[in-house]
């Protein structure tokens, strides 16, 4: 005969195993899913801010460090070089107040504006209605966006803007609540650090986009504002801005503390006095990195 308790004792020792084969693959699981949460907020900085407070990983409140003090150092800066026109703005990608300093009415945006005319090309790609592939003068419309932000192509931001349509343009920014007129091209420091702001944080384009748009920002023609000014750790995206007495930068700033805009819109008497204004691009950048970093 067969011992009841012997069939007992094999049932419960089965089940225990099953129950540790799930456990097992349940801790698998999560460990792989941490691990993915972590490559994507690494592998896709630009992204890294959006994912962290959608997963609530490491909810940032880098907003506080624009404090008094920074703001007092800024203007300070300015009120030393009153001889120039100068307008910035600060703010935390992930949504913090805009801080304005100096000049808060719109500029000559000069070729910071090209960033507005990529995205608003990319959104026709994404709404079907264009495709990078597009002949566009000599080469493809991809190649020129490219052109026209890394290399500030001033012949690729005519085509493109053509392509697009000035009226469409316009409206593209109105939709993003930005006013712009490209016949005019003025921007404010505050119109442009949102367009940075949104874009960094996914919200104008597709990840695919974003990504390759924030790749022309990282390496361009002109290094020498305020890519120049910041410390080791700091990734700088940013466009510049040269037209007669104008003399811009735009960037997005991603550091360990957070992702900042920076705009800092300048007007002099010329391209004599460059060098003195690019010492005050620079000199704001390197008050900004040591406050925030």
């Amino acid at each position: 005969m067969h011992d009841p308790s012997q069939r007992c004792a094999r049932r419960t020792s089965a089940a225990i195993r099953r129950r540790s084969v799930l456990v097992a693959a349940a801790a698998f699981l999560a460990v792989v899913l941490i691990a993915s949460v972590y490559t994507l907020a690494h592998a896709l900085p630009w992204q890294g801010a959006a994912l962290r407070t959608s997963t609530g990983v490491g909810t940032r409140t880098a907003s506080a460090r624009i404090d008094a003090g920074l703001d007092a150092a800024i203007e300070a800066i300015i009120g030393a070089n009153s001889q120039y026109q100068v307008g910035v703005a600060l703010m935390d990608t992930a949504g913090g107040d805009l801080h304005q300093y100096g000049v808060e009415e719109p500029f000559q945006a000069a070729s910071t504006a090209k960033i507005l005319t990529a995205a608003a090309y990319y959104r026709l790609v994404e709404e079907g209605l264009a495709s990078l592939d597009d002949p566009l003068g000599a080469f493809t419309s991809g190649f020129q966006i490219q052109a026209m932000v890394q290399d500030s192509n001033n012949d690729s931001w005519s085509l493109l803007m053509d392509a697009v349509g000035h009226s469409e343009l316009s409206e593209y920014a109105a939709s993003i609540d930005v006013s712009y007129d490209p016949e005019v091209n003025t921007l404010s420091t505050a119109d442009m650090a949102h367009i940075l702001a949104e874009l960094f944080e996914g919200r104008l384009l597709n990840p695919e986009h974003t990504e390759q748009l924030l790749s022309y920002m990282q390496n361009t023609n002109y290094e020498y504002l305020i890519p120049a000014a910041v410390p080791d750790g700091v990734t700088v995206f940013h466009k510049y801005g040269l037209l007669d007495d104008e003399l811009h930068d735009a960037a997005i700033l991603s550091m360990s503390a957070g992702s900042y805009v920076l705009v800092i819109y300048t007007k002099g008497t010329g391209l004599s006095d460059i060098p003195q204004r690019t010492a005050v691009i620079q000199d704001i950048t390197k008050a900004v990195t040591a406050a925030l970093s």
